[in-house]
């Protein structure tokens, strides 16, 4: 049986995972093919090949930041973007300010949090990251760590990370990010679009200005939508012609998800495949 797990993330990124432990544990789940989707970054693209077990198909990708601005405030939102050319001069351009502005901002946040008389410091922080993009998940473990939370989510609500000692962060506008990607060869994917339990989300009109300008597909089966949000989803895509995805979204102990949780239909990863040309599937 084929199974498709199209969201995953490690320590590149905000995972618990390295690269090459998270393929491994793909390939330990039963997993078919594998996409490693870190935030903002190919940083962990060589690793996981490297590492890529027999029997394991790896689809190299990131998890784009994103934000559409035809509302006031702009909304957040994340496009997953595959099989792209990590060398595209844009793209890279793009990526590189997105990772040092993370860094400014974790580190800000991490000042405010000291300033206040927490017991945590921006070397332990960054040491979470391993080397990796740091962000607001390794500040979660700091705060774990001093005893002031107990898991990430707690750490991520309002009191803390949510809102008292949130920064604002550099995002790609989204019709860009789509152009971008498209330029180097990989197509997209909205991830979670209808994850109200988030945040605000975008209605349907501006989903179908996205499939205009190219985006590829729609996240549907994801562990943050109710099944009513998965079938509009479903139905959405149908209409618009766009692939539908499941996915995971694995983090490791950043959240309670498994590998393969959600999976993606054999189909919808071929019309990715072959739909991309930056570089190929391992």
């Amino acid at each position: 049986m084929t199974r498709i797990d199209l969201h995953t993330h490690s320590t590149a990124s905000d995972g618990t995972l390295t690269p090459a432990e998270l393929v491994a544990a793909g390939a330990a789940a039963g997993l078919s093919v594998l996409a490693i989707t870190d935030h903002d970054t190919t940083g962990g693209w060589d690793a996981a090949a490297e590492a890529r077990p027999a029997g394991l198909t790896l689809i190299r990708g990131a998890e784009l930041s994103c934000r559409w601005h035809g509302s006031d405030p702009p909304i957040p939102l994340h496009l997953l973007g595959y099989l792209f050319d990590p060398t595209a001069p844009e793209l890279v351009a793009q990526l590189t300010a997105m990772r040092a502005d993370r860094e400014r901002r974790a580190e800000r946040m991490v000042e405010l949090l000291r300033a206040d008389g927490v017991d945590i410091s921006w070397p332990e922080v960054a040491g979470y990251a391993a080397g990796g993009s740091v962000g607001r998940p390794h500040i979660a473990q700091a705060l774990i760590r001093a005893g002031l939370v107990a898991t990430t989510s707690e750490a991520f609500a309002s009191r803390w990370l949510g809102r008292r000692y949130h920064i604002p962060k550099f995002d790609l506008d989204v019709f860009d990010a789509i152009r971008l990607v498209r330029a180097a060869g990989g197509v997209t994917v909205f991830a979670h679009p209808r994850a109200s339990r988030r945040g605000r989300v975008v209605d349907d009109a501006m989903i179908t200005e996205l499939a205009a300008a190219g985006l590829f597909g729609l996240e549907a089966d994801h562990e943050d939508h109710t099944p009513e949000e998965r079938d509009q989803i479903r139905a959405l895509a149908g209409r618009l012609g766009l692939v539908v995805t499941g996915s995971s979204d694995f983090h490791g102990t950043h959240k309670t998800v498994a590998l393969g949780a959600n999976t993606t239909a054999p189909e919808a990863y071929d019309k990715i495949v072959a739909a991309a040309t930056g570089v190929p599937a391992l």
